[in-house]
């Protein structure tokens, strides 16, 4: 490696924890009395909120990396310009897309790191934060679990399983629900294809019961179209919503792509939060040409070419947002809202650049 990109390369990365210590420092504080009262309210101790809150360091990190890498990027190339090593830089021949080159190459070694956090870091440390906020402080114990695409649920009267496509709709796919007696013995086992609620009632398409009789075997019955009545109804087999996030990267894909379970959410999580992920590349490759353009027409002075990238930057991450709602609702393919702000933004930052290179 020349001396030329360890030299940003390790100026970049200055900047980088910098700006990360600082927005997460400001994060911990804002995040910390605004939780204060609800943790002392429900009588737990200030031990328990500061664990909270450094179990929440690396989703804050993940939130932040993107916002993080394009400042990072700006300021080394602003100081850069402010000490006149851009112009020396320039002036021997060497190409601004060159001189760029390692600040690329460092903000895409950060975005790996961060895909390895959320992989293996994220899922466990969200989990645990979760659980204290929602059931040790707010006390709102999870009524059902979500695992491999399946939902389980523990009634009154047994364990229901089963595959919910659209937590919108009451229709259920590969049915199942199992009873067992106070030794925890099988007394029925009950499958269907499908399963709706309609009319305060029960509907199963396409399947068996299997019911214990007194000598202790099983009576087996086959049905088409079966009405069963529970004690609980759909809405009661909620799978609170940030249980999806408790989900590594790897779970995600492996659920959106099971060909067995249409599970749109977890397609759309899974672009989500991986594009997010990326978002600091475009970003970085958009705010720089902006940034020498300031610099060329107004000087060197960065109170004005930091605002100034940074918002056209953020306008790219508002539509990126604006996006993962067309996605939400269908109205876009889940790749398509949430990489093509990626390709948008990379094409017009490749092209600012081209003409400033020129």
């Amino acid at each position: 490696m020349k001396l030329l990109d360890r030299y940003l390369m390790a100026q970049f990365a200055r900047n980088l924890a910098l700006v990360i210590c600082s927005l997460v420092a400001i994060y911990l504080l804002v995040d910390f009395f605004e939780r204060l009262d609800n943790f002392l309210e429900s009588q737990k101790t200030i031990g328990l909120a500061v664990k909270y809150l450094l179990l929440k360091l690396p989703f804050m990190y993940a939130q932040l990396i993107p916002v993080c890498i394009l400042l990072a990027g700006i300021i080394t190339l602003g100081v850069l310009n402010q000490h006149f090593e851009f112009m020396a830089l320039m002036a021997g021949g060497i190409s601004v897309i060159r001189i760029i080159r390692p600040l690329l190459v460092a903000a895409a070694l950060f975005t790996l790191l961060t895909v390895a956090i959320g992989q293996w870091v994220l899922p466990a440390t969200t989990a645990a934060t979760n659980r204290i906020w929602y059931e040790e402080v707010n006390r709102q114990t999870p009524k059902g679990i979500l695992r491999d695409g399946r939902t389980y649920f523990r009634g009154t009267e047994g364990i229901f399983s089963f595959v919910r496509p659209n937590p919108e709709k009451n229709e259920f796919r590969n049915f199942s629900f199992a009873a067992f007696d106070a030794e925890h013995g099988l007394t029925t086992l009950l499958t269907a294809e499908s399963a709706t609620w309609e009319k305060g009632t029960w509907l199963l398409q396409n399947g068996q019961q299997k019911e214990r009789a007194d000598n202790g075997g099983f009576s087996v019955t086959i049905f088409k179209t079966l009405s069963r009545a529970f004690a609980e109804e759909p809405e009661e087999f909620f799978v609170p919503p940030y249980k999806i996030e408790e989900i590594s990267y790897s779970k995600l894909l492996r659920q959106a792509m099971d060909s067995k379970v249409s599970n749109h959410e977890s397609l759309v999580e899974f672009h989500r939060r991986f594009s997010y992920t990326f978002l600091g590349i475009p970003l970085l490759l958009l705010g720089i040409p902006v940034l020498l353009s300031v610099h060329k027409t107004r000087g060197r002075d960065l109170a004005l070419a930091i605002p100034v990238s940074c918002g056209m930057a953020f306008a790219a991450w508002g539509a990126w947002s604006a996006s993962q709602s067309l996605a939400k609702t269908a109205t876009l393919p889940p790749g398509i809202a949430s990489w093509s702000i990626h390709v948008l933004t990379i094409a017009l930052g490749c092209f600012l650049l081209k003409r400033h290179n020129q």
